[in-house]
């Protein structure tokens, strides 16, 4: 009796194995659905790409990367940098520091005044030497030092005393007693006119406490004139 087989039994030695291939593939073949298969759809030709892909000589030349355009977004690193050096240290200029040498009647560029008025009028009391004082440190250019310095000098002392003052006006008011206050303002008055005949004589006139505001003024407040 012969043994039963399942539809999955593709035994190659069956004798009768090619023969039912050939009827099912047949059975396949002759069916509605495959012929309505076969009527919607259609060949495909090969493409213009398809076309280049087959033709070498089609793509587009070598390109060298040793020689690129400026306006390229990826740079060749065979080609040397197109950014400039920097710029060597050059170390910061000493500020300058007051000798004993009388002031001339020279006018002072930007400003046009004498440069003996033009280094005391910074030390001007009732605050006359605040409002010289920035007028010289933005129109006086650096070529001035000397002027320049004492402009500078001239507006952080004259902060300091305001500051001090407001002080002593505060503790006035707590203390409901203005003699501190007035002590001081005429002690800075004094002070203001030793320091403006000082700098008429062309004697060194440097406030120590005040050098680093001074300092600080000067390299900040730019001369709109130039050097």
């Amino acid at each position: 009796m012969e043994p039963k087989k399942s539809k999955y039994d593709t035994n190659p030695l069956d004798p009768d194995f090619v023969r039912k291939v050939d009827a099912a593939d047949l059975a396949v073949e002759s069916s509605p659905e495959t012929q309505e298969v076969r009527r919607a759809t259609r060949e495909v030709g090969p493409g213009p790409a398809e076309d280049a892909r087959r033709n070498l000589y089609s793509e587009a030349p070598t390109r060298r990367y040793d020689n690129l355009p400026a306006d390229s977004p990826y740079q060749s690193v065979f080609a040397p940098p197109t950014f400039s050096a920097p710029a060597p240290y050059q170390p910061p200029a000493a500020p300058y520091r007051p000798i004993e040498e009388k002031p001339t009647k020279r006018s002072v560029t930007g400003i046009g005044l004498p440069e003996n008025w033009a280094m005391i009028l910074p030390y001007a009391p009732f605050y006359v030497g605040v409002v010289v004082a920035l007028l010289e440190l933005f129109l006086v250019p650096r070529k001035e030092p000397r002027v320049r310095f004492h402009a500078a000098q001239g507006l952080a002392l004259h902060i300091a005393i305001l500051v001090v003052q407001t002080l002593f006006g505060v503790i006035g008011a707590i203390a409901n007693s203005s003699v501190g206050g007035g002590l001081f303002g005429l002690a800075a008055f004094i002070f203001l006119i030793i320091s403006m005949v000082r700098v008429w004589k062309g004697k060194p006139h440097e406030i120590a406490p005040l050098a680093e505001p001074s300092q600080w003024f000067n390299e900040h407040i730019q001369p709109r004139t130039k050097s």
